[in-house]
């Protein structure tokens, strides 16, 4: 007895150290969670209770409580620790959820979600977990909202019929519409709208055109599949509305319209062929005539033309108009590129007719220029460049000494040994020893030809597309050899030489393109013939000093007679008619 005493108080110590650690797990009872026996139906922009209970009632408010979606990690809403733990809720939800606790210690809890979207719709599970036992119950959530009663009226006849139509609002999701006779057989709509409002919720209008009058009790029948719910409204058409109409009367109006157009046909068949008939007899009465006058016409235009070309060629140093006339007076240079002072961004084609920029890091500097291979000592010379992209890029063209200085930064000027033209971002312009002159072009050059005419020291730039003069350096004083400059200021431009074959070859296309329609216009019958011979003449005004840029020489008429490079107004037309000849 003394030894069980003995040892006694060890062994109370270690029996209530036990009893300690079992003692959450003795009190921690078990209980079943239950949720609604119904999904919880919500409309759109309102506010859903998702409630969930504890049996046998028991105080839930030091439970763990979650309501998630289909997995455990998509938590709407989280209660631990005797508060909420937003830092577990989904993002969607984050400041759209409330707990409700009024109910806490009768085992209830519910969340309550604010501004309720299309989206929330679908399978909620909420978790109750007490100690290391926990239960689960589902709650099914339905956005969908019921609307109005259906209107239904009259609206009047339509096609043989009365037309009814229902309206209704205020419907999620969209409804199904159907209309139905007393005899309970469906009706095919004539036409259904659904319109949705701010607040997501649809409207319904549809119409039935019934032209059956034994069909004259008819429902309109709106449907909402989410929540099973129906609202219908019948209407009677009265007798009266429906269209009285004796059978033969259509038959007699189609009969009568098919006659009407059978004779309007037929009368403007007629007159069209008399009319014709009356064309070809006054066309070949006057054909003589007509031809007679297009001869002399012809003739005076060609006059005009040859005069003004004589005038021209006796003024050209002078007269900077026509660059196709100035061609004949210029030895056509072939002009390619030398790769060995072109900058190293520069790619040069194979053929050293073409430059572009080749993809690599930017420099820090812009100067990236290439020269032409072959220098001009003496002559008159020419050459056209192709620039592709010209109107929305920078670059400059032009011509430079043999001992320019193309290193560092410099101005393309005459005084540094440069006469070029160009453009950046303000627009064209060409570089004289006092200043950089703005200059105004009727139209953005494609092709840009370059007149060198080195014995007179003058230097001309013409836009080839449209055949205008762009800029001249008159009495320009140089020395030495001048050698084609080239200079891209953007990425996107690159420039073409076009040499004197190519521009060869290309007219010999446009002779034989033309003859090919010449042969074909031949082979046409006598109203084509007639129409090829008397082309009509267009309006235009004759070629007159536009594009010229400040310093430009221009003289626009010989000493004592009147400008042969102007044309009076009675003449345009004859001079527009003798170049398409001449082409």
């Amino acid at each position: 007895m003394g030894h069980c005493c003995r040892h006694a108080p060890p062994c109370h110590l270690l029996c209530l150290f036990v009893l300690a650690q079992l003692l959450p797990w003795v009190s921690t009872e078990e209980f079943l969670v239950f949720g609604p026996s119904g999904p919880v139906v919500a409309a759109p922009g309102g506010e859903a209770m998702l409630p969930c209970s504890v049996f046998p009632a028991m105080s839930v408010e030091n439970m763990d409580l979650r309501w998630f979606r289909t997995r455990f990690s998509e938590a709407v809403f989280v209660y631990r620790d005797r508060r909420e733990q937003k830092e577990e809720q989904m993002a969607e939800f984050s400041g759209r959820t409330s707990l409700v606790k009024d109910q806490f210690h009768q085992g209830q809890a519910a969340v309550r979600i604010h501004n309720v979207q299309a989206t929330d719709s679908g399978i909620y599970i909420c978790h109750f977990r007490q100690g290391l036992f926990y239960e689960e119950a589902i709650v099914e959530l339905k956005v969908a909202a019921t609307g109005s009663v259906p209107e239904v009226y009259i609206q009047g006849p339509q096609d043989d019929g009365v037309c009814v139509v229902c309206v209704s609002s205020g419907w999620y999701p969209k409804p199904q519409v159907q209309w139905r006779h007393h005899r309970g057989r469906n009706l095919p709509a004539s036409s259904e709208t659904h319109t949705e409002d701010a607040e997501g919720l649809f409207s319904v209008e549809t119409s039935l055109v019934v032209r059956d009058s034994s069909l004259r009790n008819v429902t309109c029948s709106i449907f909402s599949p989410s929540l099973g719910q129906e609202k219908a409204m019948a209407i009677v058409i009265p007798e009266p509305f429906f269209p009285q109409a004796s059978p033969w009367m259509p038959a007699f109006l189609v009969t009568l319209s098919v006659m009407a157009l059978l004779v309007l046909g037929t009368s403007c068949f007629l007159r069209r062929e008399h009319s014709a008939r009356l064309q070809v007899q006054r066309e070949l009465k006057s054909l003589p005539y007509e031809k007679e006058r297009f001869l002399r016409r012809k003739e005076d235009a060609l006059s005009i033309t040859n005069q003004r070309k004589r005038a021209y060629m006796a003024a050209w140093r002078t007269a900077q108009l026509y660059a196709d006339w100035r061609k004949e007076l210029f030895q056509a240079c072939s002009v390619t590129l030398d790769a060995d002072s072109a900058h190293p961004i520069l790619a040069i084609s194979q053929d050293r007719m073409s430059v572009t920029w080749k993809e690599t890091t930017m420099w820090l500097d812009d100067l990236f220029c290439v020269l032409g291979k072959e220098g001009i000592s003496s002559g008159r010379c020419y050459w056209e460049v192709e620039i592709r992209n010209g109107h929305s890029s920078k670059w400059v063209l032009g011509v430079c000494r043999e001992d320019v200085k193309r290193k560092g930064v410099y101005v393309e000027s005459p005084a540094k040994g440069f006469w070029t033209v160009g453009r950046s971002s303000g627009g064209y312009w060409a570089y004289e020893d006092t200043g950089r002159e703005t200059l105004s072009l009727r139209q953005a050059p494609q092709s840009v030809g370059v007149f060198v005419d080195y014995s007179e020291g003058d230097i001309s730039f013409y836009n080839m597309s449209d055949k205008s003069h762009i800029f001249s350096f008159c009495d320009a004083s140089f020395s030495g050899r001048l050698f084609p400059y080239f200079r891209l200021k953007s990425r996107n431009v690159s420039m073409i030489v076009r040499s004197s074959e190519c521009e060869e070859e290309e007219e010999g296309r446009r002779r034989r393109k033309k003859g090919r329609r010449g042969r074909r216009g031949r082979k046409r019958g006598e109203k084509s013939v007639k129409r090829s011979f008397l082309p009509s003449l267009e309006k235009s005004g004759s070629p007159s000093g536009e594009g010229l840029g400040p310093g430009s020489c221009v003289v626009d008429s010989l000493p004592g007679e009147k400008s042969p490079f102007l044309l009076n107004a009675p003449f345009s037309q004859s001079v527009i008619t003798a170049s398409r000849l001449s082409v």
